[in-house]
């Protein structure tokens, strides 16, 4: 199994397209299945398009959905730290893709993307693993 791991910085952009980096990765290892997994509790990946405002429609729902206020029971950090502890369980922390000549098949629309909304923690890793099939 081959791999790798990325460092990101999150400080100005909390959605980043990791999807360049996973095909340059994939391009000379053939045909088989990449997983990408974020090892934080507070971030997660997602399947979604870019560059047409769905990075916002995004950042706007999970802030709907996970506000950033004092209603959470995890307490340390910045104020609604707690609600970047559940994001995982809405943006999973992992993904895997099938890759077919070193090219990974996603639909025309697909970019994937490292979600981390939380402000406490802006280096960030993601890993690349490559599965030959």
């Amino acid at each position: 199994m081959q791999t790798t791991e990325l460092t990101l910085d999150t400080r100005t952009q909390r959605i980043v397209d990791l999807t360049a980096a996973v095909q340059r990765f994939c391009r000379p290892l053939g045909s088989g299945l990449v997983s990408v997994f974020a090892p934080h509790a507070t971030a997660g990946l997602a399947l979604i398009e870019i560059g047409s405002g769905s990075e916002e429609d995004l950042q706007e729902a999970l802030t709907r959905l996970l506000p950033r206020d004092g209603r959470w029971t995890h307490h340390h950090g910045s104020p609604g730290h707690g609600a970047d502890h559940v994001l995982p369980a809405f943006i999973s922390p992992s993904m895997v893709v099938p890759v077919i000549d070193g090219k990974p098949a996603l639909g025309t629309w697909q970019s994937i993307v490292f979600v981390d909304l939380n402000v406490d923690n802006p280096v960030r890793k993601v890993r690349l693993s490559f599965l030959t099939g």
